[in-house]
């Protein structure tokens, strides 16, 4: 059959729709190869290049969450990605749309979330004309993504996202992005002359373990270990392999350290389970494994851990192993089907005299993590008023249900949370990542309970992150979505701050990071939802059990907004720790 020729004008497009139904449009070719993939919901804002993507996804039952900015639909499809494990999509318009979701797309490529960013364009018969909202928008996205490239004939639309897609799951995991001109897209063809791969059959495996030999030597490294330590990273979670990481530490009595997506892989009083001592770990230990997060500014770089021990590194990007720091042994591979083999490896070799060792070592440990905890619970249980921000990341801990979701979006406030704030199960720690993207929050939080509909999700905001993404909230409920907003509120970019007036003094200390006092309360109130104020330590509690409620009994967010000391700081913004 002869393929039709793209329509020669803009207006060609606007024709109505074919009834045959081997006649598709792009727009339905892209709804048929996402549906494909696995995509049953896509995070959008309108736009005239893109809407024949929302004509398709109806026919194949996707669902579309339209929101008012496309910076928050890019972190929501990078929430889904993170909460179902699958590839997260992002539709948008040209120009603005595209631009608008750069920061979103960046925080996917930083946070190794693998999505699927798709952009419009104007037609190719308008080419270099100056249609409307034209932008090189590939040429801006190739930076910020694992691909990035434009279709350029409807018969390779599917064919094209089913790239995209392997590329995202390819290695590290990571974002994508597609352009499609609207000639394109709204073009009909055959049935028969799209190139639409089949589901299941153009896709390998990614569950490799790498050089078995290395197995062996890990194994063998573990073994004879006595006092070996592992931290598990984002990747740990993102590829699903947490089963294996818990195994692997309880099969071996190995204290387990977490950061990123990999907090809650252990529920707090876990005897694997520590958080408190893990300088003291990388100081004194003889083995550390880290695994699925890169040596960066969370990590000093590499140079906190001691040049005196074993340090093997395992993760899904052979270029992230030994970069910035050396090391004894590097593996390239599934973080789960590494673990899982290693711990079959190191079974049939244990050595119950080195456990007994291990045992002493965790007991050791253990005691360092309680004297830890009493060093830190005068701030936890602090009645000073302005309410001390460790106060309130005790009282969130305390607040946390099992199946209750955490999300930090913002600063200072946020990072000193993680000081107290312990999810109870896998999955449920969300934060922006190593590129510490602030407004994450609102985007995060409305894909978690869309995709975790009977779990409680809480959104712990400072109040200059709330200010970025927070009308999105409306969204969240017009979908049934509704979650809870809690928000530290010191008036500041209070993580900034505290630098610039170390640096400059207090007068010129305080430009540009003071905010207005905003009673956010009032905010959910107009939504329609529960909002309340909060002064006084002892009401942080009742409010936030309150707004528990109210959620059940509206459907609706609530917003606890409460006011804390803005002369209070994280540790690591005291000693600027970031920036080393």
């Amino acid at each position: 059959m002869a393929t039709p020729a793209i329509a020669n004008t803009a207006d060609d497009t606007l024709a109505k729709k074919s009834s045959d139904p081997n006649i598709v449009s792009g727009g339905r070719l892209v709804a048929k190869a996402l549906k494909n993939e696995g995509v049953d919901t896509i995070f959008t804002l309108c736009g005239g290049h893109i809407i024949d993507i929302y004509d398709g996804c109806i026919d194949e039952g996707i669902r579309i969450i339209d929101v008012r900015h496309e910076q928050v639909a890019a972190h929501a499809a990078d929430g889904y990605a993170r909460q179902t494990g699958k590839l997260g999509c992002v539709v948008t318009t040209a120009g603005p749309g595209c631009t608008n979701a750069v920061t979103g797309v960046a925080t996917a490529l930083r946070s190794e979330s693998p999505i699927l960013h798709i952009g419009g364009q104007g037609a190719l018969t308008q080419h270099r004309m100056g249609s409307l909202q034209d932008l090189p928008h590939v040429d801006m996205m190739r930076p910020i993504t694992k691909f990035a490239e434009s279709v350029r004939s409807t018969e390779r639309i599917a064919d094209m996202i089913s790239m995209a897609a392997r590329e995202s799951f390819s290695g590290a995991y990571g974002p994508s992005y597609l352009e499609i001109p609207r000639d394109v897209l709204d073009r009909e063809v055959h049935i028969d002359n799209a190139v639409i791969p089949k589901s299941g059959h153009y896709r390998a495996s990614v569950k490799s373990i790498g050089d078995p030999r290395d197995i062996e030597k890990l194994a063998d490294l573990l073994v004879k270990a006595e006092r070996p330590a592992i931290l598990y990273g984002q990747q740990v979670w993102s590829s699903r392999g947490h089963n294996e990481a818990i195994a692997l530490l309880r099969g071996l009595d190995i204290p387990g350290y977490f950061n990123g997506a990999s907090r809650g892989l252990l529920p707090p009083g876990d005897e694997h389970h520590f958080d408190r001592t893990r300088s003291l770990a990388f100081k004194n230990a003889d083995v550390i494994v880290v695994v699925g997060t890169p040596f960066d500014f969370r990590m000093g770089y590499g140079k906190r851990i001691s040049n005196e021990l074993t340090l093997v590194q395992i993760d899904q990007d052979y270029r992230t192993v030994g970069k910035n720091r050396d090391i004894s042994l590097g593996l390239v591979g599934d973080p789960g089907a590494i673990l899982g083999a290693v711990l079959d490896a190191a079974s049939a070799k244990i050595d119950n005299g080195k456990r007994q060792a291990r045992k002493q070592w965790m007991e050791k440990l253990r005691e360092a993590e309680q004297m830890a905890l009493e060093k830190l619970m005068p701030l936890f249980t602090s009645d000073q008023s302005p309410i001390h921000p460790f106060r309130v990341a005790w009282e969130l801990n305390e607040f946390l249900g099992d199946d209750t979701i955490y999300i930090g979006d913002g600063g200072d406030v946020v990072t000193i949370s993680a000081q107290a704030v312990r999810p109870r199960a896998p999955g449920q720690w969300m934060d922006p990542g190593a590129l510490g993207s602030l407004g994450v929050g609102t985007g995060f939080a409305m894909a978690a309970k869309l995709a975790n509909p009977d779990k409680e999700v809480m959104c712990y905001y400072g109040d200059g992150s709330f200010g970025m993404t927070g009308f999105d909230m409306e969204t969240a409920n017009r979908f049934g979505a509704p979650y809870l907003a809690v928000i530290g509120n010191n008036s500041a970019m209070n993580q900034i701050r505290y630098g610039q007036i170390s640096k400059y003094g207090e007068q010129r200390g305080n430009v540009g990071n003071l905010l207005g006092d905003i009673p956010f309360s009032q905010f959910a109130q107009m939504l329609g939802g529960y909002g309340e104020e909060v002064r006084e330590a002892s009401d942080i509690q009742p409010a936030l059990q309150r707004a528990r409620e109210a959620i059940q009994k509206t459907g609706r967010s609530a917003i606890v907004n409460i006011w804390v000391d803005p002369r209070e700081y994280a540790p690591g913004t005291k000693n600027q720790t970031m920036y080393k």
